[in-house]
């Protein structure tokens, strides 16, 4: 069953259902005018300018994938030597720290306080 809104009783009354689909009053979402140009100005294409290459510089891809695939054991993360190393020494470190704090203050919490 399909339900309206009665302007009359100010209630839900029973209908059919193209009444209840498409109710007296209200009008259409969709304008039936085109919008305004936001940017009426013409664009340049990228293929257009000559100089849109020379920023670039030299394309590093081939050489890192040579590098990332090379089959010497060592996991991604450490294969560009020691600042590779450092980085995940210094994660490790603070991961561990952070869990020993954490136990720390949880293990304090944990303790009622005492009276003096």
């Amino acid at each position: 069953m399909y339900y309206k809104f009665s302007g009359f009783s100010q209630r839900l009354v029973g209908a059919v259902a193209a009444a209840a689909y498409a109710p007296q009053g209200l009008k259409p979402l969709a304008s039936t005018e085109s919008p305004a140009l936001v940017f009426g100005t013409p664009t340049k294409l990228a293929s257009d300018s000559p100089a849109a290459v020379s920023y670039l510089g030299k394309n590093k891809v081939p050489d890192l994938q040579k590098l990332f695939q090379k089959a010497d054991g060592l996991p991604v993360h450490l294969k560009r030597g020691v600042p590779d190393q450092l980085l995940y020494r210094t994660t490790m470190a603070l991961t561990i720290g952070g869990t020993i704090y954490c136990l720390i203050a949880l293990y304090m919490a944990s303790q009622p306080k005492s009276k003096k």
